[in-house]
């Protein structure tokens, strides 16, 4: 790595790991509810390796265990995670201009903890190597995952019943929210999201939560639009 791209690398570590206090219990969670609803500790730590998506997995291993057909699963896993489309489309103009190989990895590595993390790097002005930032910080939650994955499957059985884990969800997501809300775009997205995935809960398949965030992103987009603020472009790299 050059000197440049290594210190945003680092950078994008650091800053992600509080997040993995709260990623760390909820990987174990995984490995555990994995094995335990019959999968292999093959098949368990696979769903970590590529689907790489916290909630879809839950939800993939829970509809396994009830019997569900595999395009069932598949169907369900592409709902949950239409979020990721989102994320996208908000990275895109500022990792446009890298290599194919480059888009191909960070889109990867896309997920709600990694955009949450880069979204302030994004605002800066230099964003030559702002993409190393976001691949540090990608890179530090999927190690997390992978091995607190691997931890679950080997000794989650181990974790007594009345040790609850689930609190690691919420407070993961808290961390990820607090740091973003620096504007009126994003004070705007959160507060609808939040009130509309409470008006929409009752909907059936998640759509309620879907609804809330197409939403939510759509109001804070429009705020942002009447205060006149562009992304600034990246340059072509090739690190």
């Amino acid at each position: 790595m050059k000197p440049p791209f290594r210190h945003e690398f680092l950078r994008g570590v650091r800053d992600g790991l509080p997040i993995l206090i709260g990623v760390l219990p909820f990987g174990l969670v995984f490995g555990t509810l994995a094995i335990k609803a019959g999968l292999t500790p093959a098949e368990s730590q696979g769903l970590s390796l590529f689907v790489f998506a916290g909630s879809a997995q839950f939800v993939a291993v829970q509809m396994i265990a009830a019997g569900a057909a595999a395009p069932a699963v598949v169907a369900t896993i592409l709902l949950i995670n239409l979020r990721h489309l989102l994320y996208s489309a908000s990275v895109s103009p500022y990792l446009a201009r890298l290599r194919l190989r480059w888009r191909l990895f960070l889109a990867y590595l896309l997920t709600d903890e990694a955009f949450a993390v880069s979204a302030p790097r994004w605002r800066q002005a230099d964003l030559e190597h702002a993409h190393a930032y976001y691949m540090g910080a990608g890179v530090a939650l999927w190690t997390c995952w992978q091995l607190s994955t691997a931890l679950g499957i080997a000794f989650g059985a181990r974790i007594p019943e009345s040790l609850s884990l689930a609190f690691a969800l919420p407070l993961t997501f808290l961390a990820m929210l607090l740091p973003t809300l620096i504007d009126r775009p994003a004070w705007s997205a959160a507060i609808a999201g939040g009130l509309l995935s409470l008006a929409l809960r009752d909907l059936p398949y998640g759509l309620g939560l879907i609804l809330a965030v197409v939403i939510a992103v759509g109001v804070g987009v429009s705020v942002e639009a009447l205060g006149g603020t562009k992304p600034a472009e990246v340059r072509d790299v090739d690190d």
